[in-house]
């Protein structure tokens, strides 16, 4: 047995129902999220552009805000649900170095803790899958039961 099926039958047994809605809310911070980097994408040009790191990452500015909105909609109904927090990890991880670089390690900067947050339940969540309301399980068990 691989380690995804380990993960996934540890998953089914322990998943109290509570955290489908900490999954949602996930998913609605993250769509939210993309929805206001297309709203700042000004802003966001010319951080990725100031940065010492990627200068030539134009493309960073359309990527990131769509993979926020699309991977945010599929969290937040269980659909691939650890593929698509995959997707977002290295993302939160450049946004929490782009505001350590801009302001600090040290500077105690509150905009900081939003983006460790959402880095915590997204490594939570590549483990813990969509759980028992989601449609990762509805397309399982509907597989399953027409078998």
């Amino acid at each position: 047995m691989n380690l995804m099926n380990q993960m996934d039958q540890w998953s089914r047994k322990h998943h109290p129902k509570w955290l489908v809605l900490l999954r949602i809310v996930l998913g609605i911070a993250l769509l939210l999220k993309g929805f206001e980097f297309i709203q700042h994408s000004v802003e966001i040009t010319g951080l990725v552009e100031g940065g010492s790191v990627i200068q030539k990452a134009t493309w960073l500015n359309s990527f990131i805000p769509w993979i926020h909105i699309l991977g945010g909609s599929m969290i937040l109904v269980g659909l691939f649900t650890r593929f698509w927090t995959l997707m977002q990890i290295p993302i939160l991880l450049g946004a929490i170095y782009f505001i350590n670089a801009s302001t600090g390690v040290f500077a105690g900067e509150p905009n900081i803790m939003f983006p460790i947050i959402i880095l915590i339940l997204l490594v939570f969540f590549l483990i813990e899958g969509g759980g028992p309301i989601s449609l990762d399980n509805y397309f399982r068990n509907y597989k399953k039961n027409n078998e």
